[in-house]
């Protein structure tokens, strides 16, 4: 049985493109003790895997240098040698960008297909929902009536952190770019108000929705707009950093934020999240998300393009902005 894989071939200066990848055709290994294959459905498509493509220190190893793009998936089990997995099983992993995989079962946890669709498991359901969860609940701290603004908000973690600041309670602002992605955070998601980077001047438009500042910033995008929301925050106001997709593919040191002293200024707190830290909790998190969703209360949208040789074009869409929700890659059929 062959296998298609996307390796790492060079480490990208700028944004990546064709020539840091080797997409090669391999044969599937043999399934040793303990071991499952699994053939891989959904590839999740993150902006954190820009920074897993550089060699540096961070809170996890980079890819290596002709290894297997990592990435979240899900799959079915098609071959297993391991008494708790069974063929049929469909689960959720990070087998990395290749049709097959043939891994050990840490870190692969079963999912229902009847409960969600597959994609969803990369979604609200998977590492960008546990990311909004979290990173809001635990560490934003959002009480009722305070006003919460997200950046990145069309994106996967930002809708999902606006929509259960809603559920809290609070008045959500989304800054996305382009007025179709803000009028879907306001129609469709409920939004109380959205701002549009490329054609508003954010820092007017906030003072405007926000005239007695921000309580909690959920950050997405870093840069400019980060700046802009630190000269509007509030006394005590927490500002959750999850990522700085603004400047990944810079080839310059990242721009930090000028307007830092407003922290001190407000008693202010700015923390930075990663979702590995709660493992432990992403059942509860999960549960409660998927009551959301039947309630009607959490709206979730996937954006799948098909086609595993598409997985360099379709990476590039993250950092164009051209993905409305969570962008996966549809790798095969069921």
């Amino acid at each position: 049985m062959n296998n298609k894989q996307f390796l790492l071939k060079t480490r990208p200066i700028g944004s990546p493109n064709q020539d840091n990848w080797d997409f090669v055709e391999t044969s599937v290994p043999e399934v040793g003790d303990n071991q499952v294959m699994i053939k891989v459905l959904y590839i999740s498509l993150d902006p954190a895997m820009r920074g897993w493509m550089n060699d540096g220190k961070s809170y996890i190893e980079p890819v290596q240098i002709g290894a297997v793009m990592r990435a979240s998936t899900v799959g079915r089990i098609v071959a297993s040698r391991h008494p708790k997995f069974v063929v049929g099983d469909y689960v959720y992993g990070h087998c990395g960008v290749q049709e097959y995989a043939v891994v050990g079962v840490e870190g692969l946890h079963k999912i229902d297909p009847t409960l969600a669709p597959l994609e969803r498991y990369l979604g609200v359901l998977g590492m960008p929902g546990m990311t909004a969860y979290f990173g809001l609940l635990d560490t934003g701290l959002p009480q009722a009536g305070e006003t919460v603004v997200v950046s990145g908000a069309a994106g996967a973690v930002g809708s999902v952190v606006g929509q259960i600041a809603k559920i809290k309670g609070c008045n959500v602002i989304g800054i996305a770019g382009g007025a179709e992605k803000c009028q879907y955070l306001v129609d469709e998601l409920g939004f109380d108000g959205a701002i549009d980077y490329k054609t508003e001047n954010v820092k007017k438009a906030l003072r405007q929705l926000a005239p007695k500042g921000v309580d909690v910033y959920f950050d997405n995008v870093g840069g400019e707009i980060l700046d802009d929301v630190l000269t509007q925050i509030r006394m005590r106001a927490r500002i959750v950093v999850c990522g700085a997709i603004s400047q990944y593919n810079n080839t310059t040191p990242v721009k930090g934020p000028s307007n830092y002293l407003s922290l001190l200024v407000n008693r202010a707190r700015m923390e930075g999240i990663v979702v590995f830290d709660n493992v432990a909790n992403y059942g509860k998190a999960a549960a409660e998300m998927a009551t959301w969703i039947a309630e009607g209360k959490l709206k979730a949208k996937e954006h799948v393009v098909e086609g595993i040789e598409k997985f360099p074009d379709t990476l590039m869409m993250l950092f164009k902005g051209e993905n409305m929700g969570k962008l996966v890659l549809k790798v095969a059929s069921e």
